[in-house]
């Protein structure tokens, strides 16, 4: 105690000197709104700096992981693809057709890669913030997705970086349906498990089994058809008992999610501005 009060009384000067600055800069920031926005820009350009070098290093330890899930989905899809074209083959004796289909419906479409700086599990209303930004060709509204399924949908974006608003928040709703069964339904999280979610509004007359797949119907301009998002394993019925709500087991393991694209449908713009004019027209005629 009388080493710390000799020291206090030595450097007493300087201690007061550095708490008059600190309450200076507080004054200052706060109260002054030009001050306040260049430090608000510089302090997330740091964090997100600092979420980046965390993330590349949590990245290089996870790598042998996640090449294994990549194989594993790789050769999921080879034979998946491989037994489509055999059956189609097999009917119609055309080995190319399932190809060239394939490559039209894809070619509007194009992946910008990103890497996940910050993620968070354990919130109601959790984000994640990517690597890319409005410079790399990213806006909002575009869906995220990984190399194992869903992922989320672009928030906000800024010219280097952007948020995610992941499956895993309680806002999200995204459209899906069951494979090869075309019922649609769309998909939410209620909190607590990150390796759960439910498909609502699934019809009464819908035919299904536990185990079958779920995955991105393609009704929206966000998600291309197809993308997976998880194996249904519980069906219960839904709080008026006009539908089914299915719990699904998610494809994307969010604890782990390092690389991830986002999706730039080069159609979306032309769709949505269609839509636009038809709801204004709609609206116009209705008023008179």
């Amino acid at each position: 105690m009388r080493n710390l009060l000799e020291f206090l009384a030595k450097y007493n000067h300087w201690i007061l000197f550095v708490a008059l600055e600190t309450v200076c800069a507080v004054l200052l920031f706060r109260y002054n709104t030009y001050q306040g926005s260049v430090w608000f820009s510089t302090a997330n350009a740091v964090a997100g700096k600092v979420y980046e070098i965390n993330s590349a290093v949590e990245s290089y330890f996870s790598l042998s992981r996640v090449n294994e899930g990549l194989a594993q989905r790789n050769f999921y899809l080879e034979r998946q693809l491989d037994q489509l074209r055999r059956l189609y083959a097999g009917a119609t004796g055309d080995t190319a057709a399932v190809g060239r289909a394939a490559d039209g419906a894809l070619s509007r479409f194009r992946l910008i890669p990103a890497k996940v700086v910050d993620n968070t599990l354990d919130r109601p209303y959790n984000l994640m913030t990517i690597d890319r930004g409005t410079a790399d060709g990213i806006r909002p509204d575009m869906g995220v997705a990984c190399g194992t399924g869903i992922v989320g949908i672009v928030y906000l974006a800024s010219d280097h970086y952007s948020v995610v608003m992941p499956v895993l928040n309680m806002k999200s709703r995204i459209s899906c349906t069951i494979r090869n069964r075309g019922y649609v339904g769309y998909l939410v999280w209620y909190g607590g498990d990150p390796a759960v979610a439910y498909v609502e509004d699934i019809p009464r007359h819908a035919r299904f089994r536990r185990g079958d797949w779920v995955e991105t119907s393609g009704y929206s301009s966000i998600f291309p058809a197809g993308v997976l998002v998880g194996r249904i394993e519980q069906v219960y019925n839904s709080r008026d008992g006009l539908s089914y709500r299915l719990k699904v087991r998610l494809s994307t393991d969010f604890s782990s999610v390092r690389d991830v694209y986002a999706i730039n449908d080069s159609t979306a713009g032309e769709r949505m501005r269609l839509l636009g004019a038809a709801r204004d027209s709609l609206h116009i005629d209705g008023g008179k």
